[in-house]
């Protein structure tokens, strides 16, 4: 059995977005990125410092709204453990490197993990 951080560093290190989940030899189910991304977001996680890190995300969401450039959707920013981990699309390597230096600047962030994806446009 793999825990959460393992099947989120797999998903990462592969670049891929579902996993099979696996019982009794069998596919039993599917678990995806946005799945992961859900627990984290709700709360489903518990870590030692989580009233930090609920403090965290506050601080840097206030600062995104603040930012016209920036998407401050609450799905995007998880923080475990004072790790900042950034999810969603990002337009540009600039908006990528801005996101970064705003949460780099974010009191209490010890680290961060960039999960971002470039916007694709369809091919015609």
């Amino acid at each position: 059995m793999a825990t959460l951080g393992e099947v989120a560093d797999l998903l990462e290190a592969k670049r891929i977005k579902r996993l099979p989940v696996v019982g009794d030899g069998k596919i039993v189910g599917v678990v995806s990125r946005t799945d992961l991304l859900k627990v984290l977001a709700s709360g489903g996680v518990r870590t030692e410092n989580e009233e930090e890190d609920r403090t965290i995300r506050r601080l840097l969401l206030a600062e995104l709204r603040e930012q016209k450039w920036a998407d401050a959707s609450e799905g995007r920013v998880v923080v475990p453990d004072g790790i900042l981990h950034l999810w969603g699309v990002v337009g540009s390597e600039d908006e990528r490197r801005a996101l970064r230096i705003v949460a780099e600047n974010t009191p209490g962030v010890r680290g961060i993990e960039d999960h971002t994806e470039f916007a694709t446009l369809p091919v015609r």
